[in-house]
Order: C-alpha cells, then structure tokens, then sequence
C-alpha cells in the first residue's frame, strides 16, 4: 500500500513539476493524485472505513481554512482592481532614469506584495512596465527584477505568499513575529541584487514620455483604503479575538462588498456589474485555488499513512543539519512548486517537537518563499510574468537566476545572523 501511495504521489508531482512540456494543467494532475491517495489508503488498509474518512475530514478542514482566505483575499483585491484602486499608486511612477526607476518599482513591488500578494503585485507592476517601457527586451528585465522583488516581499508577511499565509493558519508562525524575524532577511534579497545592478545600469529607459495621470477619483482611492485596510486588519482580528485567520478575511471581504455597493449605488444594474463582487469572483484564479485543494489534500493522505514523519526521521538521520534542509528545500521550490514542498514539511514535523515560531518554521517560511525565484517556473508570480511578458526559460537563467541566488543566499546569511545574535 504504501509503496503505491508513494508512487501515486511521485507521477502526480512529476506532472505538476512538468505541466508546461506534458501540456496537462497542474491543477488536474493535483486533484487526481489526492484522490487517487486516499482511495489507495482506504482500500488496502486495515483501518475501518469510517476512521479513514475521519481523517479526510479532519485534513479537509484545515485545506478548507487556507481556501476560503484565499478566495476572501482574491475578490477584495479583484474589487479594489475593478475600481481602478491601484492607479493610485501606479499612475505616479514617471521617472524615466533606469537606475531610478529599477529602485523605485522594486521597492513598491516589495512592500505592495506583503499586503496582497506577490502574484497579484507581479501583475500588477508588471501592467504598469508595460506603459513605462516600449523596449521589450529592457521590460523583461525589468519584469525579471519584479519577481523577485514579490517574492521577497511576500515571504515576510502572511499575506504575501502562499506558503507563509498556510504556515500562518497552521499554527507554525504568528503574523507578528514572522514580521519582525523576516522583513530584514527579505531585504537582504532584494537590496543585495538591486546594489549589484546600481554599478551596471545607467541611462533612461526606453519609452514614450508619460504625463501624471492619477486617477484622483473620491471611489479609486476610497476602495484603496478600505481594501488595504480591511486585509492590514486581518492579523489584528486574529491577535484580538484568537478566531481563525480566514474569519477575519470573511469580516474584511464583507465590509468591502458592502462599500462597493454604496459607491456605485447610483448605476444601474448593467453599469454596476463590472464593479461588483459577482464579477470579482468571476476573475478570480479559481484554478489556483482548485489546485492547492489537490495537493494539499494529497499531502494529507502522505501525513495519515506516516509516510511524511518516516521521511522527516531519513532526512535528519542522513542530512543532519536541519538550516541545510530548509536551504535545500527552498531551492527545490525553484524546480516544484513551493505550496506542496511547505505542505509536505508541516507534514514532516509536528508541533510538539517545533512549537510555533521555531527557528525551523520561521526559516522554512523565508526560504520557500524566495527561492522560487532562482527559476522562472518556481513561483506563481514567475509564472505569471513568464506568460504575459512571454520570457524564455533559459532567458531567465541567463539573466536573473543568478541575481534571485545572490539575494536568496544574502537573507540566509542575515537571517542565521540574527538568529545567533539574538537567540
């Protein structure tokens, strides 16, 4: 049995790992190897049927936590975008110094991307080089620096990536402690590769001269405000009133919905529809969303048959080094996706043995969250730019891999630094 289980889940992640060339989207893949899992598990076990389902229930409840904060936080982000929100902040970027402009856009991506997320962050800025820039080998570039940036942003926020968000509502981290240990490794990763191109770049970029075109408009900014603030609100819910972090994502998504309404109050039905939840929810990535449901409930299946714990006592007994682990898994997030990788891990150690907020957690949530950079395909955000800029594999590699392994290895340096100077 378990050696099925085992070979289920290898084919399925290699279809996952290799959805570009097998041309099968990852998402199918996924939910066949979780299902595939669990039907093996409950047909040549011992168990009786109803602990097995037990046990899927109690792991689809957690699943379930991670999906419906995510849905909450992609229709607020899909309304504050349908309200023209974030040409508020974009419209005032019309600087045409390369070297400036490098600085400016990676810092806003940087910090943007801790409050949404680093997909959305990397669409949006990536939308805003394409009035910066006409040039379009310049913008790739430009494009490529975006995504690390996000992913650098992300990693310390449980916003901002996926993998610390699910490291969040596990009970791994806490939001304001994963601030406080990670946002300076994080910068680490993005100033030590902007520094490095600081000394080779010069001259402006290539583009029509662009006039200040702020959408100053009462309902942009006001659905800014309401929008960054209801999701800056959510770890606060949590702090205060210990309930799950997606409750206060549902508060947040509630009250947004209901300040769409009110300023579009005076349209008619069919001049509102853009602008409502409805139509959010229709352009939201439900197929990212159907995908995690997969994995995760996959990795389940790896965590109820032991198989992860048994996996997580081999690592130890023949790597050793726990940092060396977390290292090696962050740069295996470049090759296959992260959310599985960060899922698997949680998997591997309980609670008891690294309690919330462990070095380990902390580590693994910087880790996974930045080294999908060092490839094109190893973050979502990657991926995203990889389709609307039309980047090149081997084009990334040659141009912002090793810049992504530079800042990677910076905020490793940074981070165990502070842990030995602090701990």
């Amino acid at each position: 049995m378990f050696g099925l289980i085992i070979g289920i889940f290898v084919i399925g992640y290699l279809a996952i790992a290799f959805e570009h060339p097998i041309k099968i989207n990852k998402t199918a893949s996924a939910l066949v190897t979780g299902v595939l899992c669990w039907t093996v598990y409950v047909l040549f076990t011992s168990h009786e049927a109803e602990s097995i389902v037990e046990e899927l229930s109690h792991h689809l409840g957690a699943v379930s936590e991670i999906l419906f904060f995510l849905l909450g936080a992609m229709t607020i982000v899909e309304l504050v975008d349908a309200h023209h929100g974030f040409k508020v902040i974009t419209d005032r970027i019309t600087t045409r110094n390369s070297r400036t402009l490098l600085w400016v856009l990676s810092i806003i991506t940087f910090f943007l991307s801790a409050i949404l997320d680093n997909l959305t962050t990397s669409i949006v800025m990536v939308s805003l080089l394409r009035k910066l820039i006409s040039d379009q080998e310049q913008r790739k570039f430009y494009a490529g620096v975006v995504i690390i940036a996000a992913n650098a942003g992300g990693a310390w926020s449980p916003l901002g990536d996926v993998t610390t968000t699910m490291l969040w509502i596990g009970g791994q981290i806490t939001a304001m402690n994963v601030i406080i240990s990670l946002i300076l490794p994080s910068l680490a990763c993005l100033l030590v590769p902007l520094i490095f191109l600081s000394f080779r770049m010069k001259g402006d970029i290539k583009g029509e001269e662009m006039e200040l075109e702020v959408d100053t408009h009462e309902k942009s900014t006001l659905m800014l405000c309401v929008g960054v603030g209801g999701l800056v609100f959510v770890p606060i819910f949590k702090t205060v009133t210990h309930l799950p972090p997606y409750m206060g994502m549902l508060l947040a998504l509630g009250v947004v919905w209901i300040v769409s309404e009110l300023v579009n109050s005076d349209k008619d039905d069919e001049e509102k529809h853009p602008y409502t939840p409805a139509h959010a929810l229709s352009k939201i990535d439900t197929s990212s969303v159907l995908f995690f449901l997969g994995i995760l409930i996959a990795i389940g299946a790896l965590e109820a048959t032991h198989l992860l714990t048994d996996l997580a006592t081999w690592m130890t007994d023949v790597i050793g080094n726990l940092d060396i682990i977390v290292v090696t898994i962050g740069l295996a997030s470049a090759v296959i996706d992260n959310v599985p990788l960060v899922a698997a891990t949680m998997g591997m150690y309980d609670l008891n043995t690294f309690p919330t907020d462990a070095k380990l957690w902390e580590f693994l949530a910087y880790c996974a969250g930045t080294g999908g950079s060092v490839l094109i395909i190893g973050s979502a955000a990657g991926v995203a730019v990889m389709g609307m800029e039309k980047i090149d594999f081997m084009w990334y590699i040659k141009r912002i891999s090793f810049l992504a392994l530079l800042g990677y290895f910076a905020g490793v340096v940074v981070y165990l630094g502070m842990y030995s100077l602090f701990n």
